[in-house]
């Protein structure tokens, strides 16, 4: 049976699970959070009061942070991609009516479609940003597409995602701290709770691996082993602003991370121990010797890629992007 068979036959095998999996890691529409609930009541009289505060707590907010809460934002609208890209995942099929697989997807999508939403009206409010800029990146990123180099093979698409959903927990619970301790409290209580939502995709995500590591390891593990030899590719990876074909943007963008903390080098590192130890690396037998191979790298993988982060720089100085620019921050 060719690989292709045999990952199909997994994927239909788990596929009976998806159910009980979304009752595990997703919340009931009915239940969960909504962006208005962070957002002033535009039909409420104290309307333009909330708005004034929001404009009032955002001066207090640094150049650096808008910009990653920019890049964050511009990142979480480009879902439509995203949901494409999965619906396409061999073992997903969105045709049928009742493929568990397309079920997850839509499910997780309508989740992850509401952090878009809530961070692109409070920038919208917060007088702070460009925002036709920030809308011309937002549509070039989806327009431009992207190969996050899975091809439609599940076993890497659920390593990356895995990966991807532990990383943007990083990156907005930090931004959430940051804002809380400049006295935006209601920002910081925003980014908490879309931090919270990312880390519980992180885990469904890992389950996944998980399972499927029970019933084919040595495949299981050349994916996980492939997509960390080449490397995740951020979906942020793939910004750039108008009038630039080919742009910087990306990496100002994770300078600037870099430089207030929000998402570093040792946090790629660490996501990267925290996915070996949770899924066992070590302890999984019956590999085939070319599988027992890329354990052996992955194993070691963290402490060269310590070696290589200690000797990174970062440039002390702000990137002038056109999304945000400082006099407005001085208003």
């Amino acid at each position: 049976m060719s690989l292709k068979n045999v990952r199909l036959e997994v994927m239909k095998f788990l596929e009976k699970d998806v159910d009980s999996l979304i009752e595990k890691y997703l919340i009931p529409i009915e239940k969960i959070w909504q962006p208005t609930d962070f957002l002033p009541n535009s039909e409420g009289p104290s309307f333009f009061d909330e708005v004034k505060e929001i404009r009032e707590l955002s001066k207090e907010l640094p150049y650096d942070l808008w910009v990653v809460l920019v890049g964050d934002m511009i990142t979480e609208e480009a879902l439509p991609t995203y949901e494409s890209w999965l619906m396409d995942v061999e073992g997903v099929d969105q045709v049928s009516g009742d493929n568990g697989w397309s079920k997850w997807v839509r499910h997780w999508t309508a989740e992850e479609n509401r952090h878009g939403d809530v961070l692109n009206k409070y920038l919208y409010l917060s007088g702070r940003v460009n925002m036709k800029e920030i809308e011309k990146t937002t549509q070039y990123l989806i327009a431009d597409g992207f190969d996050i180099g899975t091809d439609r093979d599940p076993y890497k698409n659920f390593v990356y995602t895995s990966f991807q959903e532990l990383a943007t927990y990083v990156s907005h619970n930090r931004v959430a701290k940051i804002a809380t301790k400049h006295g935006n409290k209601q920002l910081g209580k925003m980014c908490k709770i879309i931090s919270g939502d990312e880390m519980r995709h992180h885990h469904a995500y890992s389950e996944f691996v998980e399972r499927i590591f029970k019933v084919d390891p040595s495949q299981m593990m050349m994916a996980f082993h492939y997509m960390m030899k080449q490397k995740i590719t951020m979906p942020a990876h793939f910004l750039r602003e108008s009038g630039n074909k080919i742009s910087t943007a990306f990496e100002e963008f994770s300078n600037t991370a870099q430089r207030i903390g929000v998402y570093t080098s040792r946090d790629y590192i660490e996501i990267l121990e925290k996915l070996i130890v949770r899924w066992e690396i070590d302890k999984i037998t019956n590999l085939t010797d070319e599988a027992e191979k890329a354990r052996d790298y992955l194993m070691r993988l963290p402490e060269r890629m310590l070696r290589l982060a200690d000797r990174m720089t970062i440039p002390e100085n702000s990137f002038q992007f056109k999304w945000v620019e400082p006099a407005k921050l001085k208003l």
